[in-house]
């Protein structure tokens, strides 16, 4: 009877195949945000092509919650606590250098644009010098312009923002509000619908797609910024030792489908969703103001400084004429179709 159970054990982890069997490999996959939001069908989409691309040789277990909160995900994906996830660079700040240059302002108005431009931009540039040292980097990519949404009262100037309280998410636009005076707090975007429901913030800098995703029906007014405000820095990765464990055939697999198939998937799933959350904003009474001049002008003086910063770090990390590799990603975001 023992027997019989394990011969039955074994056979469920096994597909058969011209009458061979062979092993399937199953990825444990994470995400930190509800199975809705974009994030997360986009990651399915991944997996779903991964599992018809392999005929069905790989597969993914999608777990019902996260392994951990999104600041630790990276690390939870290091240490083979799930498989597959990703996470924002930014949640953890100082420890990434290169990508900051994918979350300054003014980049553009499609995530699918900023997020092939950037892994163009990454796996010519960043990708050799290890950026992501310690897992296997998928793919990279951006939301789309970020915005100030606020609870009570619009936001026409710099004064405005001065004079209120926002959650952000970090990177460029953490140091960003430092610069301008800003009373900002650097929290993860699942907990933006309680700080704004109790009062506890007047406001939160999202995209539009946030308004939607996290049920922000108390957010009346937004600001919006050519390019936007800033943008957002996301990792999409493997456990190295999970991929290193693979066939050649496999990762061959795993390869293809990563990169700018991977990039893909996630801008326009983004762009999508930005969509469909101005046209539920339109029901939800939201005032949108696009920021005049004298703002955007406000922003980039002080912008100018953080990207000289950051050149600077970026350079000592080993990075050849930083300035020279931002202006190539803002070109390469004008070209991308």
């Amino acid at each position: 009877m023992k027997l019989r159970c394990l011969a039955t054990a074994v056979l469920s982890t096994t597909v058969l195949a011209g009458g061979v069997a062979s092993a399937q490999t199953v990825f444990t996959v994470s995400s930190w945000v509800p199975p809705t939001h974009t994030l997360s069908m986009a990651q399915k989409s991944w997996c779903d092509l991964l599992e018809k691309d392999s005929a069905g040789r790989m597969k993914c277990n999608i777990l019902p919650k996260g392994v951990a909160a999104a600041p630790g995900t990276f690390d939870a994906v290091r240490d083979g606590l799930a498989d597959i996830s990703y996470t924002v660079d930014g949640y953890t700040p100082g420890r990434f250098i290169n990508t900051q240059v994918a979350e300054f302002p003014f980049l553009g108005d499609s995530a699918t644009a900023t997020s092939l431009a950037y892994q163009r931009i990454y796996s010519k540039y960043f990708a050799p010098l290890g950026e992501h040292r310690g897992v296997k980097t998928l793919a990279v990519f951006t939301h789309g312009p970020g915005i100030i949404f606020t609870t009570k009262q619009a936001v026409a100037s710099a004064a405005d923002v001065a004079k209120l309280k926002f959650r952000i998410g970090g990177g460029n636009i953490n140091e960003l509000s430092k610069a301008m005076g800003w009373n900002t707090t650097l929290k993860p975007a699942p907990e933006s619908f309680e700080m704004l429901s109790t009062g506890v913030m007047d406001g939160t800098f999202f995209p539009d797609e946030s308004v939607a995703s996290f049920k922000l029906s108390m957010v009346k007014h937004a600001t919006t910024f050519p390019g936007g405000l800033y943008n957002t820095s996301f990792v999409f990765m493997m456990n190295e030792g999970k991929y290193n464990a693979l066939s050649a055939q496999d990762k061959a697999v795993i390869d293809k489908i990563s990169g700018e198939t991977a990039a893909r998937i996630f801008g326009e799933g983004w762009d999508r969703v930005d969509a469909a959350s101005r046209e539920l904003q339109k029901t939800q009474g939201v005032t949108r103001i696009v920021a005049d001049a004298a703002f955007v002008q406000a922003v980039k003086d002080k912008q100018a400084g953080l990207e000289t910063k950051w050149a600077e770090a970026a350079q000592a990390k080993g990075l050849k004429d930083p300035k020279a590799v931002l202006a190539e990603f803002r070109a390469e975001i004008a070209k991308v179709k």
